[in-house]
């Protein structure tokens, strides 16, 4: 009998159990000695060698052939671009090697997730491979020019990308765009080889929201509940990761979702403060001042990362503080010095809180007022940390007069700041 290889399906005997599944590389930061099975569940464990008894060969691998079907666009239907930019979500899996490799015509994608064929005409574009980790301000100008390029030929647009810098992408395409139609972000936390892969759904659920919700903007879709319920869809500027792994981790921040979305097909609104299709001129304006940047405020924080910024010549820093807007400004009076020398210096410097939930204020308490009256400080009213730094970023790619700078910051452009939080909103 021939020795099994990768990506041959196996029978593994140990002292303890027998373990079925696929034969697979042993990934380089595992240490030696471990055979790597990957279970019919979709996970991979690690065995170790001196356990097992015997590897028996059950099927050889046999590559796939991916016969591609060529798609027929289906009358009454809606069309709906998939703009691919990275992540598991357009992905497939090699059994051979355990990697993806990912695939990004329409036929893949109906291939992937037949039921797409009843929901919209399809088109898909590959327009660049990147961990959403390692997406710059750059690549997000570059997701809404080709936004703006397709958008005219489409009932809406369906960006996937990866998970963990999903809501940056979400609110600085939110400024960046003007739109008459639904453009809708989406990801998977779950890889597609795993049975609890959320990819599918999310999938069918954002281009559901893109054929057929009739908002304009840019919204992420995303699991509603660790099952699959439904999708939430939410405002690209009020949108949060709020876990690491959970299928359901995008989250509203200080409003209701826009829309529950079924993959029956079915969009249930909850929040109907959007706008609707077809109201505005589509437009694009990506000026971004990549010398934007986001601190984080903590006890015994040195006040010198302010002096820093301002060094390497930034325009803008968001601060990330804590409560209402408060940084130390008694015990750690350096750190107002050095913001009031930023500021002078013609630095923006605006102020989020790092509870994410409710809003900051400039005058409740007299180190607010230092900061708001004295300093000139900027209080970003409900956003996020992530939505004041791309906003930040995107006004100072207009102006960098502080009355300008505050004046547009204040101004509610995409949804950003809501007058008054819905108190159901909290922890939806």
């Amino acid at each position: 009998m021939p020795q099994p290889k990768e990506g041959d399906s196996v029978k593994i005997v140990t002292d303890e159990e027998e373990l079925e599944g696929i034969l697979m590389p042993r990934p380089g930061i595992l240490e030696q000695g471990f055979t790597v099975l990957k279970l019919k569940n979709g996970y991979n464990i690690g065995i170790d060698e001196k356990k097992i008894k015997k590897i028996e060969l059950s099927q050889p691998y046999k590559p796939k052939k991916q016969e591609k079907r060529k798609l027929t666009a289906k009358k009454g239907l809606p069309t709906v671009a998939i703009i691919s930019t990275g992540g598991t979500i357009s992905s497939r899996i090699d059994y051979r090697t355990g990697g993806v490799y990912a695939d990004y015509t329409a036929e893949d994608f109906v291939a992937m997730c037949p039921e797409l064929a009843d929901v919209a005409n399809l088109k898909a574009k590959k327009l660049m491979n990147v961990m959403s980790e390692d997406l710059m301000p750059e690549d997000w100008q570059k997701m809404a020019r080709e936004i703006s390029a397709e958008l005219k030929d489409v009932d809406g647009i369906v960006i996937t990308q990866g998970t963990d810098t999903l809501h940056f992408t979400a609110a600085a395409l939110s400024f960046f765009l003007r739109l008459d139609k639904p453009v809708v972000i989406t990801a998977a936390q779950r890889s597609i080889d795993r049975g609890s892969s959320d990819a599918f759904m999310n999938l069918i659920c954002s281009v559901t929201a893109a054929a057929r919700f009739d908002g304009a903007g840019v919204y992420s879709c995303m699991h509603g509940t660790s099952s699959d319920d439904y999708c939430l869809l939410i405002r690209g500027t009020k949108v949060r990761k709020m876990h690491t792994s959970r299928r359901d981790a995008f989250r509203p921040i200080n409003e209701l979702p826009i829309a529950k979305v079924f993959p029956d097909g079915r969009i249930d609104v909850l929040n109907k403060r959007y706008d609707k299709r077809g109201q505005v001129e589509p437009k694009s304006d990506e000026s971004f001042e990549e010398k934007t940047a986001l601190i984080q405020t903590y006890p015994g924080m040195d006040p010198k990362v302010v002096d820093f910024y301002l060094k390497e010549g930034y325009k803008g820093l968001v601060i990330a503080a804590t409560a209402l807007g408060h940084v130390p400004t008694n015990c750690n009076k350096e750190i107002v010095t050095n913001l009031k020398k930023a500021i002078d210096k013609g630095v923006a410097v605006v102020i989020a809180t790092q509870t994410l939930y409710g809003r900051v204020h400039p005058l409740v308490y007299t180190n607010l007022r230092k900061l708001s009256v004295e300093l000139g400080c900027i209080f970003a009213e409900d956003m996020t940390p992530e939505t004041a730094y791309a906003k930040l970023g995107w006004v100072l790619g207009h102006t960098t007069k502080h009355d300008e700078v505050k004046k547009m910051m204040l101004q509610n452009i995409s949804g950003e700041i809501n007058p008054r939080i819905n108190a159901d909103s909290f922890l939806y």
